[in-house]
């Protein structure tokens, strides 16, 4: 089993977080911040891992802290759960739409971490939730797990829906870039290292 935990402690937040990549999508989210958790949930319910989390943040300044520790935690135990990569599909990616929102999703679990984040989200608020975070979570997911992730929002009026679609089309990428390909017998790299 693909499994890794991790603990973190700043003078922000204090997170406590594992993670089973072949799991079925089963979460117990708790970070004091209602949305993101929700977005959480959603995002391993489409990777099908399992998770469970729990984060305090100094969210009476606001949820920044939380949503971005949260963010490295995350790919720090993904990359230390997905090894050494030998027999992934490597890449994914998912075309998703929720609603009114569609949104595109591709990666690359390359090790070499970019994300570039054409979402622009229609209001600054979901509830008491910045829209914004949602990409400082990204980033900070993407640059600690080592992915080069695209994320396209190519269309959406409500706020919730485009946040929730960049959410699970990111769940669904991640589940088809860290699946067993049958047919690879080592690493999917020309340079035989990810």
């Amino acid at each position: 089993m693909r499994k890794a935990k991790i603990e973190r402690k700043t003078a922000e937040t204090e997170i406590k977080l594992s993670l089973n990549l072949d799991g079925s999508g089963q979460s117990e989210i708790v970070t004091g911040v209602g949305f993101f958790d929700h977005m959480l949930t959603l995002l391993c319910r489409h990777a099908l891992f399992d998770i469970t989390l729990r984060a305090k943040g100094d969210i009476d300044v606001d949820a920044h802290h939380t949503v971005e520790d949260v963010g490295i935690c995350l790919g720090k135990c993904l990359l230390e759960a997905a090894g050494d990569k030998k027999g992934i599909c490597r890449y994914g990616s998912m075309l998703l739409p929720m609603d009114e929102a569609l949104v595109q999703v591709a990666l690359d679990f390359s090790g070499r971490p970019v994300l570039v984040y054409n979402a622009s989200i229609p209001a600054a608020k979901v509830g008491e939730f910045d829209t914004c975070l949602g990409a400082e979570f990204m980033r900070a997911f993407c640059l600690n797990a080592g992915i080069n992730m695209h994320v396209d929002l190519i269309r959406g009026d409500d706020p919730h829906h485009c946040l929730e679609a960049v959410f699970k089309g990111t769940g669904r990428a991640l589940r088809a870039a860290l699946s067993n390909d049958s047919r690879e017998k080592g690493i999917p790299s020309s340079k035989g290292v990810l």
